[in-house]
């Protein structure tokens, strides 16, 4: 096997990258919008305290530069923000008169000066929870924009790199992954099961591949087919350390129990951290994982290819891009000129439909073999611009299972006065043939659904069908 290493450090940079674009397209920000936010230059300083000003900031960087800012109603931002105000003053106990959503006409600057106004009465009623209360409304306004590729990062706790090698959490992946449940909880479906045992607590408390997950802190993981939120649990942040139960079926023995796991670190093993994996199967088919889009991704694929490819001629390549969360959207377009030029791979939109188009790098040298792509829900953001392109352009053929439906397009950077971040697209993607993914995902050529039985039994049905296809 072929292996190309990275850091634990550099795998977490990968989800950033999906959500970054370097630079912001030109023409998108208006001037007055400039001087409202702006990309960040060098490394911010330490965060500062959120205030209304802050918040201010981000409401008019939002108005002036998201994707559809300039189409927005206003009103559903403030409205969200003022309810995040008004639920965590209950959850804490301390409700008070003037905490009241005033009227909004609909015109933002009026709008913004009503609500700055009964903000500050309220938060004057209360004011030890002033950062909290700051905290929860932009946090809301920014989620009101409903995009998969939209955030506010601030205070961003990370488990200590105590060794190459750390993973954080319970120490299992199911067949439905956090970002998937964040991003786009509806295609999620039952059951759920643990695909692998990472180490940890799981490993500890002797889980398999293959066992179901009937119930989460006794909450059902789906309901009438539907993902509850009890899934998001699986998916502690650091350094969330709240014990978890499970109940659990063995489907080979039908045993049924119930464990509770402690999130903590854990050391995986060194083919998790790897962005790249390779191997030589039968009939001189070369298989490679790539397990995100991280810079100079495309690359090491072309020298795990060139390297299987020494001495021998190769019939085929299976790319696995199961569990891809995505990355850079230059790599995916890389990836795929290795397999045909002159073409477009996806089109970066605004909101009055105005397109640039992603187009094939014919300056990567042609492999000139037949491709088969592994999907599933967890292939997402680059991932799935890589996919669609593969499968519209046909150069290749998708085989698993549907993507996951979560690249509303390329983000960009805002850095707001408090040091903190502001992410989010200013144009949104279309596939090669213009068609949305954004929440629909790219559906695969030949569907093979992974289940607890396979995972249980060690089989894995959907590379089986790649190779069937690559051998006709």
């Amino acid at each position: 096997m072929t292996v190309i290493r990275t850091t634990a450090a550099a795998l977490a940079l990968l989800l950033a990258a999906a959500c970054t674009a370097p630079t912001p397209p030109r023409g998108q920000a208006s001037t007055a919008a400039s001087t409202v936010c702006a990309p960040p230059q060098g490394t911010p300083g330490p965060e500062t305290a959120t205030t209304i000003d802050v918040i201010e900031q981000a409401y008019f960087c939002i108005l002036g530069t998201y994707y559809s800012g300039a189409t927005l109603d206003a009103r559903s931002l403030l409205s969200a923000g003022f309810v995040a105000l008004t639920q965590e003053l209950n959850r804490n106990g301390r409700d008070v008169p003037e905490a009241t959503m005033p009227a909004l006409t609909g015109d933002r600057k009026t709008d913004w000066a009503a609500f700055k106004t009964a903000y500050r009465k309220t938060t004057d009623q209360v004011p030890d929870l002033r950062d909290k209360l700051a905290i929860v409304t932009l946090e809301a306004i920014v989620a009101s924009l409903g995009d998969n590729h939209a955030r506010w990062t601030h205070d961003v706790k990370r488990p200590p790199d105590y060794y190459d090698g750390d993973g954080y959490g319970l120490g299992f992946q199911a067949n439905v992954n956090g970002p998937q449940v964040n991003g786009n909880p509806g295609v999620a479906l039952p059951p759920l099961f643990v695909t692998t045992v990472q180490g940890g607590a799981a490993q500890a408390a002797g889980l398999h591949p293959g066992d179901v997950i009937e119930s989460i802190n006794g909450s059902a993981p789906f309901i009438d087919g539907k993902a509850t939120p009890a899934i998001a649990a699986l998916y502690p942040g650091y350094p969330e350390a709240r014990p978890i139960r499970l109940r659990l079926l063995r489907q080979s023995t039908g045993r049924r129990w119930s464990v509770t796991l402690k999130p903590g670190l854990y050391q995986r093993d060194l083919a998790a951290l790897q962005v790249v994996t390779s191997k030589l199967l039968n009939d001189g088919i070369a298989y490679v994982r790539l397990r995100g889009f991280a810079p100079d991704s495309a690359d090491r694929v072309f020298k795990a290819i060139s390297r299987l490819r020494a001495g021998r001629t190769l019939s085929g390549v299976v790319l696995d891009l199961r569990g891809n969360g995505g990355g850079s959207p230059v790599e995916a377009t890389r990836l795929v000129s290795a397999f045909g030029h002159g073409k477009v791979t996806a089109y970066q939109c605004t909101v009055d439909g105005k397109c640039e188009t992603s187009r094939t790098d014919d300056t990567v040298e042609l492999l000139n073999l037949p491709l088969m792509v592994l999907t599933d829900r967890s292939c997402a953001s680059a991932c799935e611009h890589f996919s669609s392109a593969v499968k519209d352009l046909r150069i290749g053929q998708l085989v698993g299972t549907r993507t996951a439906g979560v690249i509303s397009g390329p983000a960009q950077p805002y850095l707001l006065s408090n040091n903190t971040t502001l992410i989010f697209p200013v144009r949104h993607h279309l596939g090669p043939d213009r068609e949305v993914i954004d929440r629909i995902g790219v559906p695969p050529d030949h569907h093979v659904p992974l289940t607890p039985k396979d995972a249980a039994a060690g089989r894995d049905p959907v590379l089986a069908k790649a190779l069937t296809l690559l051998n006709k």
